[in-house]
């Protein structure tokens, strides 16, 4: 069974007294600060000078500085910039302004698991992961509640690499939800695994054969919209609820012998092959190369799909569809 921390576990005084620097004001970036803030914490971040968050920051009481400005003067540095610019900032901005007995935190494990960022070994280096976006790690949080999270922790050089990230984790609100302890190797593997074989890369794909083999068929392009894509939400949702069991007991007879006599036929020994094989790439290190390599030339590969993705049918169908049902909000990543 997995260690978890709740409130009792963790000691606020471990991170008062000191200053954190979150980097980014993102979706992550944003909750942390507010919730640290809220929490009695002396919190500043760090922003490029031209960041449209600078203003948006101070406006909510937080100071921000540019990056290196932010690491001088923190002892607990967040790095909550995206994956594949944290190694040259940690290079250029953060690296010369560690001090010993500081600690370099992470919500991901990317850079350092697969050696993108190798910090020296007189810091403590923790992960604290809230299994949230952003938006509701925040609203849980002012509602009194905590998205749950994980922590890690891959370098304790002052002894209390731990208990400085459960009180981090303490004050993001996660300990009311919380926290399973972790590696940095199993956060980084897993969550790479989930994103492209399920919850991303696999469900995208079965929602456009589905989508494609009804339309190639001759049904309406609405009609396998909403039968592919519209009503995941409604699925998705039972299984969050309860379970794949609560699920099935949810829906009709029909469609729970439906699932449990042909969901096989999709999800073939092939299939779970391939997935074996997306697993041994992030393992290896070979998707993590693959995506700085990615970023290195101008990102060719992913625009390119993209691009393509977007004049699927499917996004004109639902687009139309969309517009008839404005009670369903476009979110923007920020």
């Amino acid at each position: 069974m997995a260690t978890m921390y709740y409130e009792k576990d963790a000691d606020i005084k471990y991170l008062q007294g000191k200053t954190v620097a979150v980097m980014g004001f993102g979706s992550q970036g944003h909750a942390h600060s507010l919730n640290m803030k809220d929490s009695g914490i002396n919190v500043i971040v760090g922003l490029r000078p031209e960041s449209k968050f600078n203003k948006i920051a101070n406006d909510a009481g937080i100071e921000t500085f540019s990056f290196a400005d932010a690491a001088k003067k923190a002892e607990v540095i967040m790095m909550l910039v995206p994956d594949h610019i944290q190694p040259s900032l940690y290079e250029s901005d953060i690296a010369p302004n560690l001090e010993k007995g500081n600690a370099l935190a992470f919500a991901h494990g990317f850079s350092i698991h697969f050696n993108k960022i190798v910090p020296p070994k007189d810091i403590d280096v923790f992960m604290v992961a809230p299994k949230g976006p952003g938006h509701l790690v925040r609203r849980q949080f002012t509602e009194g509640g905590g998205v749950p999270g994980l922590i890690a922790v891959n370098q304790d050089a002052t002894g209390s690499g731990k208990q400085v990230g459960l009180a981090y984790a303490q004050a993001i609100g996660c300990t009311r939800g919380g926290v399973i302890e972790t590696t940095f190797k199993e956060e980084t593997e897993t969550d790479l695994f989930g994103e492209q074989s399920v919850l991303c890369g696999g469900l995208s794909e079965l929602i456009r054969a589905g989508y494609d083999t009804l339309v190639e068929a001759g049904y309406q392009p609405e009609i396998a919209y909403f039968e592919c894509l519209h009503e995941t939400k409604l699925i998705v949702d039972l299984i969050f609820e309860g379970g794949i069991a609560n699920m099935r007991y949810s829906i009709s007879d029909t469609a729970e012998y439906g699932d449990v006599t042909r969901g096989k036929r999709i999800i073939t020994q092939e299939t779970r092959k391939e997935m074996k094989k997306i697993l041994a790439e992030i393992q290896s290190g070979q998707f993590a190369d693959e995506w700085m390599a990615e970023n290195k030339n101008g990102r060719p590969v992913m625009d390119a799909r993209i691009k393509e993705d977007a004049e699927h049918s499917i996004e004109k169908v639902g687009e139309k569809l969309r517009s008839m049902m404005p009670w369903i909000g476009k979110k923007i990543k920020d």
